[in-house]
C-alpha cells in the first residue's frame, strides 16, 4: 500500500507538466458547493452563501468569490488542468453579458449551486426559499446557452463545440444528507432508485443538448466530514451516510454503463470520489496531511463566518469547514480525476476523455 501512495503522490507531483493534448473549447460544470463558483452570490434569500472572509482566504487577493473554500475548488483546478485559468463564470454572470456568449474566448459555464440536488426539493426552504438550483434548473439554464449558442454559431458550429466539450458533474450528496437527516420515509434502496432514476434522465436530457463527453463525480464518504463526525459519540465516521454514498456510486456506475452501451458516440470517466478520499483519510501523511478529522475554519459551534478561529497550517487540513474540503484537497481531488488509476477513476481518466 505504502508503495502505490508514494507511486501515486509522485505522478501528482508531475501531472502539471501532463495536460491534455486535445483542444477542449469549452467545460461546463454541473453540481452543488463543491463545484459553486459563485452562482449563489446571486441568490439573496440562500442560507448557503460563501460570499465572505475568511472563505477565500487563500484566493487570489484574499477575496471570497463564494466558493465553499480557503481558495479554488476542484472545479476550478479540473479547468486549469483542461488549460483554461480556472472555472467558467457562473450562468447568471453570463446572462448579464451575453454578447460573452459570441467571442472566441468563450469557455463555458458554470450551473453549480451549493446546497443543490439531484431532487427539486433538495436543500430549499421552508415556504418556497429559494436556497439553490437543483441540478434539473440548471440543466434548463444550459438549454438557454444551447440556444444562446445555435443562434451566434449556427447549429453545425455548435453541436461540434458542444461535442467536444466536457461537462463535468458533481452532485448527489445534500440528497443523501436529507434523506438521513428526515430519517428516511422510503427504504432506502427506493431512495437510492429514485434519485437514479432522475439523474440518469438528466444525463439523457444533456446528452440531447448536445453533449457526449460527460466527467461524472460520485459521493465522497460524507459521514466522515467533521460535523457529522461530531453527531457520532466516538468522533469516527457515520457509516449509514457512508453507506448511502457507496449504494449511489453503484447506481450510477450502472447507469452510465447502460448509457454508453446504448448510445456509443457517448464518452464518460467516472470519479470515485468515495476511494479517493478514504484513501486519503486512511493514509494522510504521505499526502502532507496532518488532520484529516476537524475543520480548518469553525467548529460546530460557530461554523465558518467571520468570527470563526482559522487555523494557520492551512495545507495540513483536509477539510476547510465542517462539510468542505481544503484547496489542496481539491486540488488533489482534482489531479487524482485527471491523471489517476482505474481504482480512482473509471474506464478512463479526465485526461483519456479530454482527448477522446
Amino acid at each position: 500500500m505504502g508503495k502505490k501512495i508514494c507511486v501515486l503522490v509522485l505522478s501528482l507531483a508531475l501531472v502539471v507538466l501532463n495536460l491534455a493534448n486535445a483542444e477542449v473549447p469549452a467545460v461546463f460544470i454541473l453540481g452543488d458547493s463543491t463545484a459553486d463558483a459563485g452562482t449563489n452570490n446571486f441568490l439573496p434569500g440562500s442560507s448557503f452563501r460563501a460570499d465572505f472572509p475568511p472563505y477565500g482566504i487563500d484566493f487570489p487577493f484574499s477575496r471570497p468569490t463564494g466558493r465553499f473554500s480557503n481558495g479554488f475548488n476542484s472545479a476550478d483546478f479540473l479547468a486549469k488542468l483542461i488549460g483554461f485559468k480556472r472555472s467558467p463564470l457562473p450562468f447568471f454572470t453570463l446572462l448579464n453579458n451575453t454578447k460573452s456568449i459570441k467571442r472566441p474566448s468563450f469557455r463555458g459555464v458554470n450551473f453549480a449551486s451549493a446546497g443543490s440536488g439531484i431532487l427539486n426539493t433538495t436543500g430549499q426552504g421552508p415556504n418556497g426559499q429559494r436556497n439553490a438550483i437543483p441540478l434539473g434548473e440548471q440543466i434548463e439554464q444550459f438549454s438557454t446557452i444551447y440556444s444562446l449558442l445555435l443562434t451566434n454559431k449556427g447549429q453545425a458550429c455548435a453541436e461540434a463545440l458542444l461535442s467536444k466539450s466536457l461537462f463535468f458533474i458533481s452532485i448527489g450528496s445534500n440528497d443523501i444528507f436529507g434523506y438521513y437527516s428526515s430519517k428516511g420515509g422510503v427504504p432506502k434502496e427506493e431512495f437510492i432508485a429514485t434519485i437514479g432514476a432522475a439523474y440518469e434522465n438528466y444525463l439523457m436530457n444533456l446528452y440531447k443538448l448536445g453533449a457526449r463527453k460527460f466527467g461524472i463525480i460520485s459521493v465522497p464518504p460524507i459521514g466522515c466530514c467533521p460535523f457529522q463526525r461530531f453527531q457520532n459519540t466516538t468522533g469516527g465516521c457515520l457509516e449509514g451516510l457512508n453507506d448511502l454514498a457507496r449504494d449511489f456510486h453503484s447506481t450510477i456506475k450502472a447507469i452510465l454503463i447502460k448509457l454508453s452501451s446504448d448510445y456509443t458516440d457517448m464518452k464518460y470517466s467516472f470519479g470515485n470520489a468515495y476511494e479517493m478520499t478514504i484513501n486519503v483519510i486512511d493514509n494522510p501523511i504521505p499526502f502532507g496531511f496532518n488532520d484529516v478529522k476537524n475543520a480548518c475554519c469553525g467548529d460546530v459551534k460557530t461554523f465558518c463566518g467571520p468570527n470563526a478561529t482559522v487555523c494557520s497550517n492551512r495545507k495540513e487540513y483536509l477539510f476547510w469547514d465542517l462539510f468542505h474540503p481544503t484547496q489542496k484537497a481539491a486540488w488533489l481531488a482534482a489531479a487524482t480525476l485527471f491523471t489517476g488509476e482505474p481504482r480512482f477513476v473509471a474506464p478512463i481518466n479526465f485526461k483519456q476523455l479530454a482527448e477522446a
